[in-house]
């Protein structure tokens, strides 16, 4: 059964700071966008891959992330929405309807394993829905007005991150159902699925896989990609 993925690189970098989105900042002289990008071609069981983008970045994707790098898995660049949400659905919608599932992802988490990917997708293909979560390693306080309210257990409390891979037509009915709720307190896309009580399976990642949000990321996105690269 066809898997596809949508890698969503739509955010303007509000938190990251200067004129050009993080996405499309360089590391080790290539945009950090391709090294995302790159993962999924490698992953054995993706077998398309849609980008989406800012409009005004649509001509940049194709000049310089996919064509110096032959990602042959790349079929689609399509614009992205206002939010996350809006954008994933973009890349939903744009999927031909003989896909069977759908890997999620953020462009700027660059170090997502591509064995990791094979690894999520797998159980996927098991369980309708699963994902990439790391455990919490501090202890989490649920605070109000400045003030803990609580310290939650530790041992139940994952990190979301991405892919998130889910059967195909269930995730497509969730972001419909969502859509006419309104998509934007959906921060993930497992959220839509735990709210109309679907369970969703946790995988922890090989690697790390954090996303860019400071430059001090980008920074250290570097130097773990030349660890990676020098063996």
């Amino acid at each position: 059964m066809k898997t596809a993925a949508v890698i969503v690189a739509g955010g303007k970098s509000v938190r990251f700071g200067g004129e050009v989105p993080k996405q499309f900042r360089h590391v080790l002289g290539r945009p950090l966008l391709s090294w995302a990008v790159s993962r999924f071609e490698k992953a054995v069981s993706i077998d398309n891959i849609v980008v989406v983008a800012p409009e005004e970045y649509l001509l940049h994707i194709g000049d310089h992330i996919i064509d110096p790098f032959s990602f042959s898995k790349v079929t689609k660049i399509v614009v992205g929405g206002e939010t996350r949400a809006e954008s994933v659905l973009r890349g939903l919608k744009s999927l031909p309807i003989s896909t069977g599932y759908v890997a999620i992802h953020d462009g700027a988490r660059p170090l997502i394993l591509p064995q990791d990917i094979d690894r999520v997708v797998e159980l996927a293909h098991r369980e309708r829905a699963a994902m990439i979560a790391v455990a919490a390693t501090d202890t989490i306080k649920r605070v109000k007005d400045g003030y803990i309210l609580a310290t939650l257990d530790r041992q139940k409390i994952f990190q979301a991150q991405t892919p998130q891979v889910f059967q195909y037509d269930l995730i497509m009915e969730a972001y419909r159902r969502a859509e006419q709720e309104g998509l934007e307190k959906y921060t993930d896309d497992a959220s839509l699925l735990e709210a109309g009580g679907f369970k969703v399976r946790v995988m922890e990642p090989s690697g790390p896989n954090f996303k860019v949000t400071t430059p001090i990321d980008l920074k250290l996105v570097e130097a773990l990609m030349k660890e990676e690269i020098d063996g």
